[in-house]
């Protein structure tokens, strides 16, 4: 055997025992593997590095941008809370109508694009029904696999075998051609699923993400401190003394033991056909304007002592608190000392916190006690949490520039979800406008998916670049990008040649129905390994040969092609959707082999009665 061609196999085997041994991170043996085939000069350094070029690699990413806005903006949420509507709290029949959507949704997009937009709404739903997501995770991609045999666009090997047809000169494949084996596998497909979802899948909550970082989102600290019905909103008449006053002149937290939050303020720029405010967060270098709208926060007599004092007029107790304190751009979040924090044994005015960091404190818990009055003089200790008001960004700074806090929480997601608030039906019309610019083939699937990701940016959906940098599973990315070329090293040393030659010679004597049984089994086992694109570019004409050279009809071999290369569940990098949800769902390598191989099984049992059924001989 030709050295090449060992050394590929030796790479092979030894990246799927280290995945199955899950004792390396994913992505970083599939790294291992690229470097290894280039080392021993089997790819050239432009083929193993052409995965990350590749088209589905970058739509993958871009699908994290389109699946992070839908989160942000409470869609996904939206869409859970129907959906858990229509199953009336029952799991089973939320779990069968979730399958039926996404093979429904998979018909007119692509398998990855499909698990990437359902992601978000599967594990909305799995944190409200205090469910693991894994439950729901696994069955997601390999439904969204067998909905790549609904239409001829669903999936890129339908098209792949209906080109080759073509340049055959044969007929190609019809948009709903091979809808019929896709409704069989369908059925058959979310039948296993129903049946092994509480015997096979994984239910450890701690094997998956929850909903721990969100525990103490800005609502809960707002209700945990008892803020609620100690923000007023003043307004400031023209005639009032405290026009053009600073907030450092005023000197509020001494005199009045009150804190101004925010100010409202009418804008002066440009022409204003409608009556245009914006707001700004309240700091020493603050000063009031006529006609501004303050918000205070304080106890109601102290309130009414500073109203009347500078001629003010109450427009009373602000309601929904929560909703004034966090906006796009300003919010709450609580933070530790540090044992070695400079801020120990210093009072809160000693500070100059509103003037170092540009945040008001507003509370300070102490053990469980809060403190939100007269904490000017209030000494603080160590083990005492701050509650803090401001804009994001300043929070954000704190978080990461000084050493003698903790900011708790994630206050760069509850950033995220503030800035997307209300924006929901947008990002289901960008999301629709996506899959009709895909469904349609107006650009390509990629370009398309880019379109929608810029868009989600674009409109605030996300909150910045960063924002959608930071929502892209790198992993995922890194993992498909480097297991690509994979194929190419297995062609380039004849290593699929030999393998395929080798079933077909010893299946020929059985005669079109022994040869499709050794093509199907033959593109499934490699496509656990590869991906299902270049599983079709690779076995289609191996299998087109084969029909012409028995004289039966190529068409029911290029389905068989089609289908054994999307039947991709026994591994997680058999498929993008695998890879998606592997580190999603906190799945280890075995989870995928003992519950997809027997689903292969089942496949391969159906397909081989009705393809030829459907496609006769």
């Amino acid at each position: 055997m030709d050295v090449q061609l060992t050394l590929t196999f030796l790479i092979l085997g030894a990246t799927i025992f280290a995945f199955v041994t899950n004792k390396i991170r994913a992505d970083l043996v599939a790294i291992v593997s690229l470097l290894a085939f280039v080392i021993t000069d089997i790819l050239t350094p432009a083929e193993a590095l052409s995965g990350f070029s590749n088209s589905v690699v970058l739509m993958i990413a871009g699908l994290f941008v389109v699946g992070a806005g839908i989160l942000r903006t409470g869609l996904a949420g939206m869409a859970g809370q129907l959906l858990l509507k229509w199953s009336g709290n029952s799991e089973l029949k939320l779990f069968v109508l979730l399958l039926i959507i996404v093979g429904s949704v998979g018909a007119f997009m692509s398998n990855t694009g499909t698990v990437a937009l359902m992601m978000p709404i599967v594990v909305s739903i799995a944190i409200s029904m205090k469910v693991s997501p894994s439950k729901f995770l696994l069955p997601l991609s390999y439904v969204a696999s067998l909905s790549g045999l609904m239409t001829l666009i669903a999936s890129p090997t339908n098209l792949i075998v209906s080109q080759l047809l073509v340049d055959r000169g044969y007929n190609k494949l019809g948009f709903f051609e091979i809808t019929p084996i896709g409704i069989v596998g369908m059925i058959a497909g979310i039948t296993y699923l129903v049946l092994v979802r509480n015997i096979l899948l994984p239910k450890e909550q701690n094997r998956t993400q929850t909903n721990e970082g969100y525990k103490l989102s800005p609502k809960k600290i707002i209700k945990q401190y008892d803020l609620n019905n100690r923000l007023f909103k003043i307004s400031v008449p023209e005639e009032s003394p405290i026009i053009e006053t600073s907030l450092a002149e005023l000197k509020l937290p001494a005199k009045y033991m009150l804190c101004m939050m925010k100010i409202h303020r009418k804008s002066q720029e440009g022409i204003n056909l409608l009556p245009m405010t914006y707001q700004e967060m309240a700091g020493p270098t603050s000063v009031i304007h006529a006609k501004d709208e303050l918000y205070v926060q304080g106890e109601e007599e102290d309130i009414s002592r500073f109203v009347e004092d500078y001629h003010l007029e109450m427009q009373g107790l602000v309601e929904g608190e929560a909703d004034e304190l966090v906006s796009k751009h300003l919010g709450i979040a609580e933070v530790l000392l540090t044992p070695n924090s400079s801020f120990i044994n210093e009072t809160v005015s000693s500070l100059g916190f509103r003037e170092k960091y540009n945040l008001n404190i507003i509370g300070i818990n102490r053990k469980g006690g809060y403190k939100l009055q007269d904490m000017i003089s209030h000494k603080l200790k160590f083990g005492d949490a701050i509650l803090v008001q401001g804009a994001w960004d300043e929070i954000l700074l704190l978080a990461r520039e000084t050493q003698d806090v903790v900011v708790v929480g994630q206050p760069k997601e509850h950033a995220s979800v503030a800035a997307a608030t209300g924006k929901a039906g947008l990002a289901g019309i960008i999301m629709l406008f996506m899959i009709i610019l895909m469904a349609f083939e107006i650009f390509p699937a990629v370009i398309s998916v880019m379109i929608g990701a810029v868009l989600m940016i674009l409109t605030g959906c996300l909150r910045n670049m960063e924002d959608a940098y930071s929502n892209m599973n790198f992993e995922s990315i890194v993992l498909v990008a480097a297991m690509l070329p994979m194929a190419t090293a297995l062609e380039k040393t004849g290593g699929m040649a030999i393998l395929s030659d080798g079933i077909i010679n010893a299946l020929g004597d059985f005669g079109p129905y022994g040869v499709l049984i050794g093509v199907y089994i033959l593109t499934a086992v490699f496509g656990q390994f590869i991906s299902n694109t270049a599983t079709a570019v690779l076995f289609a004409p191996i299998a087109m040969s084969a029909a012409i050279a028995m004289n039966v009809s190529p068409t029911t071999f290029m389905i068989a092609v089609a289908v054994a290369a999307s039947m991709a569940f026994a591994t997680p990098i058999a498929s993008p959707t695998n890879a998606l949800v592997m580190t999603a769902g906190g799945y280890k390598f075995m989870d995928f082999v003992r519950i997809g191989i027997p689903l292969q099984i089942v496949m391969f049992i159906v397909m081989m009665i009705a393809i030829p059924f459907f496609f006769p001989f």
